[in-house]
């Protein structure tokens, strides 16, 4: 089950690099953008495109290493730092969207699930 598990939060994290991959399309970042002074456009996608980059370690270590992130040092190290990554995202969605409207619900229960993913074969 453990496997599983770490496999199934690589999977999750494909999911992530693909929704952030169409933040340009999806909030029309090309117009929306344009309000933003030149340095806070260009922080909000470098902190895109460096997030998709996580995102990418995270699908490709989950993935490829599966037995390594349960049976080494640094593999539990890994799974600790991506569950509280995602614990973190999950407490920000909270505090900063406000769970006013069921979308931002829907997605602290999504970024839960990622805490999931890698917390439960790192504690079992």
């Amino acid at each position: 089950m453990d496997t599983t598990l770490i496999k199934l939060g690589g999977a999750y994290n494909i999911v992530l690099i693909v929704f952030h991959l169409m933040f340009w399309r999806l909030f029309d970042w090309r117009s929306d953008l344009r309000s933003l002074t030149f340095l806070n456009r260009a922080v909000m996608q470098v902190l895109n495109i460096s997030l998709i980059a996580v995102f990418v370690i995270f699908a490709y270590i989950s993935l490829a290493h599966t037995d390594e992130l349960l049976t080494t040092c640094l593999g539990r190290t890994m799974l600790a730092g991506m569950a509280l990554f995602w614990a973190a995202r999950t407490v920000q969605q909270a505090v900063f969207f406000k769970l006013r409207t069921w979308a931002s619900r829907a997605f602290l229960g999504f970024f839960g699930l990622g805490c999931a993913l890698y917390a439960v074969p790192l504690v079992l």
